[in-house]
């Protein structure tokens, strides 16, 4: 464990210096997240700048500084659930013309902490919206203008993956890199520690794959259906990134299972059945009885059956956790995901093309996430807490409307897949005659950056200590939605690849 004597909340109020300085070692830490800054023990710190913000308490401290200082503290105290107002941006405005009075156009490490701190804000938030566009309009400047190859990947890294909107374990090996110490912690420091903690979880996460390959390999569906994807490692990657905790083994086990399902139907409706046959597949799903099988064709016969024990199977284990059993709900949404599913197919095979709206809507559900998160939900015991499902419905809404817009981008051609999807920019270009490709996918982009704004919104809100665990494994899912639909020419996803060979065969070691 990390101590956190050196910067607790009784220095900074005597000392601004002390303050910042705890509050830097804080701030630069805590990209790393799993690797060392989730061991501080800095619930108190947060607290206390919370309340420093709010009452102004550093007004002393010289413009800049306190620029700099307000950027960092918003960044991280907005990613601990504390709702600080972003309004001390306004201070630095020129009356004149509503322009930025201070001069950051030069100042590289500024205008990186400036956008990253403007990721962070939800609905309604002008204010970070004119932040962002001023530190990534300046941050493009010094990108064209830089004469360091350092400096030019870290402005690159910063603009396509700020650290807010992506998964802290894949930026760790750079963090760590472009470290250059503060306080005394040198980068030798952070590498051990960050070196122990990876060292652990790895571990942790091979013995967790193996479980699961081999309980796919005993469904044997992959040797019935030879176009299902047979892709165990990319299933529990989503939940390896989704459940960063390494406690949290058994749930990161029993979501990859559900996670592999999501999948495994969309193969079904996608490459295999006719309308008629997924109508009937549908319909045992919604009936949830074994019987139903003998109305299924064959080759769905197996599907049915896994899907069906593997379900109960889950819902059992949580009720010997947590002393319910939620199985009623978690059928209900393979319901759901088959009624999607289904209606996506019959638009297809009609030849029609629905609203944006309507798309959209059906999308949500379809997407599989909803599904999936309501199976988390309960995993993580909120189903026997004072949070109901009703209560992170907005959340999972978000995370399902990145992930489906991310999908419909046009870059997520999936490996071998020979089915055919639906689009919302196919949808979008049907609405305005006039659109071109280009324009319907900036139309999807905004679409994408303003359902971020509505899922930080909700992270906020569901920052309590019941709903932490959740709020924070949704996050991690938005996150995760580049990784997984960032195809290449080749239809492969690198990035996705990169990812599982650090996190599971390779090291930090620059």
């Amino acid at each position: 464990m990390v101590s956190t004597h050196h910067f607790q909340p009784e220095g900074c109020e005597s000392s601004h210096q002390g303050c910042k300085k705890g509050w830097e070692l804080l701030g630069r830490l805590s990209p790393l997240h799993n690797y060392v800054y989730a061991k501080l023990e800095a619930k108190e710190v947060f607290k206390f700048h919370a309340e420093a913000l709010t009452n102004g308490m550093f007004k002393k401290i010289f413009l800049k500084k306190l620029l700099i200082f307000k950027r960092a503290t918003i960044t991280l105290l907005r990613q601990e659930g504390y709702h600080v107002s972003a309004d001390v941006f306004k201070k630095f405005k020129n009356n004149d013309d509503g322009t930025f009075g201070l001069n950051l156009s030069q100042d590289v490490n500024g205008l990186i902490d400036l956008y990253e701190a403007s990721q962070l804000g939800v609905e309604g938030e002008h204010i970070l919206d004119e932040v962002a566009n001023y530190s990534g309009e300046h941050l493009n400047a010094c990108l064209a203008n830089s004469d360091s190859c350092d400096e030019a990947r870290i402005i690159k890294e910063t603009l396509k993956y700020p650290y807010h909107k992506s998964l802290a374990s894949c930026k760790a090996k750079s963090f760590i890199n472009n470290f250059k110490g503060i306080n005394g912690w040198g980068r030798s420091t952070l590498q051990e520690l960050a070196n122990m903690d990876y060292s652990i979880t790895k571990e942790i996460h091979q013995h967790e794959l193996a479980q699961v390959s081999r309980w796919w390999k005993s469904l044997g569906l992959a040797e019935e259906l030879k176009l299902l994807r047979d892709q165990p490692l990319k299933w529990y990657t989503w939940s390896m990134a989704v459940l960063q905790d390494p406690r949290m083994s058994q749930q990161r086990i029993e979501l990859a299972k559900c996670i592999s399902f999501v999948y495994v139907i969309d193969d079904i409706f996608d490459v295999y059945g006719t309308i008629e046959e997924l109508t009937l597949f549908t319909q045992a799903v919604n009936r949830w009885e074994l019987s139903a099988m003998v109305d299924l064709p064959e080759y769905m016969r197996s599907p049915y059956k896994a899907l069906y024990n593997t379900i109960n199977s889950v819902g059992y284990n949580i009720y010997k956790i947590y002393g319910q059993n939620p199985t009623q709900n978690l059928r209900n949404t393979w319901g759901n995901l088959c009624n999607a599913f289904l209606k996506e197919a019959k638009w297809f095979a009609s030849g029609v093309v629905p609203s944006t709206n309507e798309y959209l809507k059906n999308g949500l559900v379809s997407s599989g996430v909803q599904a999936v998160l309501v199976h988390m939900f309960y995993l993580l015991g909120l189903g026997v807490s004072s949070i109901h499902l009703e209560d992170v419905s907005a959340i999972s809404s978000s995370v399902a409307t990145i992930l489906r817009l991310w999908d419909d981008l046009g870059s997520a051609k999936d490996e071998n897949q020979e089915g055919k999807d639906g689009s919302y920019i196919e949808c979008y270009m049907k609405e305005n005659k006039d659109a071109s490709i280009e324009l319907a996918r900036e139309h999807v982009i905004k679409l994408i950056e303003d359902e971020w704004k509505k899922l930080n919104k909700e992270h906020l809100h569901l920052m309590s200590p019941s709903s932490r665990s959740f709020s924070k494994a949704s996050l991690n899912s938005a996150r995760m939605v580049p990784l997984m639909y960032s195809y290449d020419d080749n239809q492969s996803l690198p990035i996705l690849q990169e990812y599982i060979k650090s996190m599971l065969y390779g090291d930090l070691s620059m």
